[in-house]
């Protein structure tokens, strides 16, 4: 028997069941990464997830060669790629771990076409907690507020404990043809644009659970207090190694809870994630449409032409959103505090459609992925689950004296942001905005979700 390892986000050795699986078979296994761009409902990457991609696909093939199994690259459309490379080495079995968003359907219709050639196929738990579709609210529905949801989540079993690769696997053979990594340009040549995304993060399993064990070393100490003070380095900063799969959700909270220290709080924020990805299962076009169907009439700008672009240069001259953007654009990555204020801003101080700027987001951050990226777009802009009130407005000026009073981050990252002009008044476009959504929720005929 020879199985194909199929892998998409879940770029790992450790805790990766389907790998896990695949070591019963006495024929050995292919490890096969496709990309695939041009299926429809598939989402391209943006510049600086390609980027990662690229560094995680190293460390996984170097991973892997040292158990002596190649990892075979290829770009196509999955439902083609995939059964041609079962053909070809006379796989007698396709292994994968579960994906969450619209792609799933494609998943279906090919463990359909597998079987009904008599391959064997088979799914395992991907990159949750707990899988989507089985944390209900009591009439059956999803939920929409996150504290009751994280309360389900919490009265159920803990998650299952990560596993680990048996020292049996090993390659079969004859193993198919790859593409070379190169060649896919993932990266950018000249200009390098992402020199300083290089300069800050380094991808990979190996760096993902040494970035955890640094956190969990210290204690966690200071997350509670300090998650929302930019200039403080309290966070994990895990959140791209999870959106690759580096890391699995499973290892991070087992890890966090036999770590003594206290991480309530950290765990919760990985909740907030897990309450991201529910959603999308149950809303796979979340960045498409906003939950709450009183927004379908909101009145967007249909021209936002200057002010958006200073927006993503970080010439707003509002000098938490200036660094918040301008971090973006060097680091590839937003402390979370800011990425709040920066979205509020857009959105409601420019009334600019939360859409633009999470297509922006999903370009610019490491860490984009399907469910975070939108779910927490629309959090902001007031039409997502559990979405702060359209009338919460972050204030950037009053957001600075509380989390960055003595202008620590404005001075690392946009040390001339006071030297800008500013391109709104706050007090003006907080009453436009307020306007705007009352025209909204007047022109809606359908009640807002609670």
């Amino acid at each position: 028997m020879t199985s194909l390892v199929w892998f998409r986000d879940d770029l790992r050795i450790d805790d990766n069941p389907a790998l896990a699986a695949a070591a019963d078979d006495p024929d050995g296994l292919i490890a096969l990464f496709v990309l695939d761009e041009v299926s429809e409902g598939v989402r391209p990457l943006g510049g600086a997830a390609r980027w990662w991609l690229h560094g995680s696909l190293e460390r996984l093939r170097e991973a892997l060669a040292e158990r002596e199994i190649p990892l075979v690259l290829r770009r196509g459309a999955v439902a083609e790629v995939v059964p041609e490379v079962v053909a070809q080495a006379g796989v007698t079995r396709v292994l994968w771990n579960r994906r969450y968003g619209g792609e799933r359907h494609h998943d279906a219709a090919l463990k359909e076409h597998l079987r009904a050639g008599g391959v064997a196929a088979h799914s395992f738990p991907g990159n949750v907690l707990f899988e989507p579709g089985t944390v209900l609210n009591g009439q059956g529905l999803p939920y929409r507020v996150y504290s009751a949801f994280w309360r389900a989540c919490l009265s159920r079993p803990a998650p299952v404990e990560p596993t680990t690769v048996p020292d049996r696997v090993h390659a079969a053979t004859p193993q198919p043809l790859g593409e070379p990594l190169d060649g896919w340009r993932l990266r950018p040549t000249a200009p390098d644009w992402a020199a300083g995304i290089a300069a800050r993060w380094t991808p990979g399993e190996a760096a993902a659970r040494e970035r955890l064990d640094e956190f969990l070393d210290a204690g966690a100490a200071g997350y509670a207090e300090g998650r929302d003070f930019p200039a403080r380095a309290t966070g994990s900063e895990l959140s791209p190694h999870l959106r690759w799969g580096e890391i699995s959700p499973r290892t991070v909270w087992h890890r966090a809870l036999d770590a003594g220290a206290d991480v309530g709080v950290f765990l919760s924020e990985i909740g907030w994630r897990e309450f991201a990805w529910h959603t999308l299962f149950a809303s796979p076009d979340l960045h498409l449409r906003g939950l709450n169907a009183q927004f379908d009439a909101f009145p967007w700008r249909t021209d936002p032409g200057a002010e958006l672009e200073a927006w993503q240069r970080g010439e707003t001259g509002f000098p938490l959103v200036d660094a918040g953007m301008r971090e973006l654009w060097q680091s590839g990555f937003m402390h979370n505090r800011v990425r709040m204020v920066t979205a509020s801003f857009l959105t409601k101080n420019l009334l600019i459609d939360w859409r633009v700027g999470e297509a922006w987001f999903w370009d610019t951050l490491v860490d984009a992925d399907a469910a975070s990226n939108p779910f927490n777009w629309q959090w902001v802009a007031g039409c997502g689950a559990d979405a702060a009130p359209y009338f919460r407005i972050f204030n950037p000026v009053t957001q600075q004296q509380k989390f960055d009073r003595d202008g620590t981050y404005v001075e690392q990252w946009a040390p001339h942001a006071l030297l800008t002009p500013e391109i709104v008044d706050l007090r003006t476009s907080r009453v436009r905005a307020l306007a705007a959504y009352d025209q909204a929720r007047g022109a809606s005929s359908e009640p807002a979700v609670s």
